[in-house]
C-alpha cells in the first residue's frame, strides 16, 4: 500500500508574498530563495515553504487560502489507489524538473498536493 513519507511544502496566499517572504527571512531566519520565492529545508526529505500570490488559481478548485504538499514514493500507484477508493483525484500529472506531481481533494474541500521528488 502506498503512503505519505513526509511533508513535503506548505503553501499560502499572501498578499504581498515577497514582503512577506523578506519578513521571515529578518526575522526567523528563514533562507527565502529570490529565484521563487520560498524556503526549503532538508532532513529525511526536502520541505518547502511558500506564500503565493493572493489571487493565485494554483490551489483551485479549492477556495481554501492553503494548500499542503505530501512526498510520496510512487506518485502513479498512489494517485491509482486514491482513484480506486473513491477519491475526487485530479486526472492530470505534471512532470518537471523536480519531480512528478498529482493532486486530490479531500472531503472538505481542501487541495492536497502529492509530490514524488527526481
Amino acid at each position: 500500500m502506498e503512503r505519505v513519507l513526509g511533508i513535503g511544502g506548505v503553501f499560502f496566499k499572501a498578499k504581498d508574498p515577497k514582503a512577506l517572504g523578506a519578513w521571515y527571512a529578518k526575522h526567523l531566519g528563514l533562507p527565502v530563495e529570490e529565484s521563487y520565492g520560498g524556503a526549503m529545508f532538508s532532513g529525511d526529505g526536502q520541505t518547502l515553504w511558500t506564500p503565493f500570490a493572493q489571487d493565485t488559481q494554483h490551489f483551485a478548485p479549492s477556495e481554501k487560502p492553503f494548500m499542503i504538499n505530501f512526498r510520496v514514493g510512487d506518485l502513479r500507484a498512489m494517485m491509482a489507489q486514491l482513484r480506486d477508493a473513491g477519491v475526487a483525484v485530479d486526472d492530470r500529472i505534471d512532470d518537471s524538473e523536480y519531480g512528478l506531481f498529482g493532486w486530490l481533494l479531500d472531503p472538505e474541500g481542501n487541495r492536497i498536493e502529492l509530490w514524488q521528488p527526481k
